[in-house]
């Protein structure tokens, strides 16, 4: 086993070399960063966290098992072209195009209050329709806002009953 001795001459030259090695790291970065420092100092440096949402609620997906459980006891809402939703739609659903949000969201409003539970849907995963929606509405007050993103497509496929037409 090799036995080191350090005495006070050696441990003052490391701590010397190990204080030059610091200055030196710091004017290095000082010199290729010295613009975001002096930005920094004069507040320019914009955060790198993004600001907070305009709204704290956000829409909550459930899965076909909870769509299928809460039918009945919440609001079905198709957010598909009134034409697609003629041609199938989960039972009992109402029609809401997204393209026609504008003209038909007082009406619906006036008929699903803002404490209503909606279940939004369109044509499964690729589509956003629903969850463009959810956001207005949680704009417009509605708090229990749930997307089904599977959609009429994953509805259909698991063989439960469809419907057609408008109600």
């Amino acid at each position: 086993m090799m036995n080191f001795h350090l005495d006070y001459s050696d441990m003052k030259r490391i701590i010397a070399e190990a204080a030059i090695l610091v200055c030196f790291a710091f004017s290095v970065g000082l010199m290729f960063n010295h613009q975001l420092v002096m930005d920094a100092f004069e507040g320019g440096v914009m955060p790198t966290a993004l600001p907070a949402p305009e709204s704290e609620f956000y829409p909550v997906p459930v899965a076909l098992e909870d769509v299928k459980e809460m039918t009945g006891r919440v609001i079905l809402v198709d957010a598909r072209s009134q034409e697609i939703y003629n041609d199938g739609h989960l039972p009992g659903a109402v029609s809401l195009p997204l393209g026609e949000l504008d003209q038909l969201l007082p009406t619906f409003m006036d008929k699903y209050p803002t404490a209503s539970s909606l279940i939004l849907y369109c044509s499964g995963y690729g589509c956003t329709d629903s969850f463009d929606m959810a956001l207005v509405l949680l704009e417009k007050g509605y708090r229990d806002v749930m997307l089904f993103e599977g959609g009429y497509p994953r509805w259909r496929d698991a063989g439960l009953p469809v419907e057609e037409g408008t109600p």
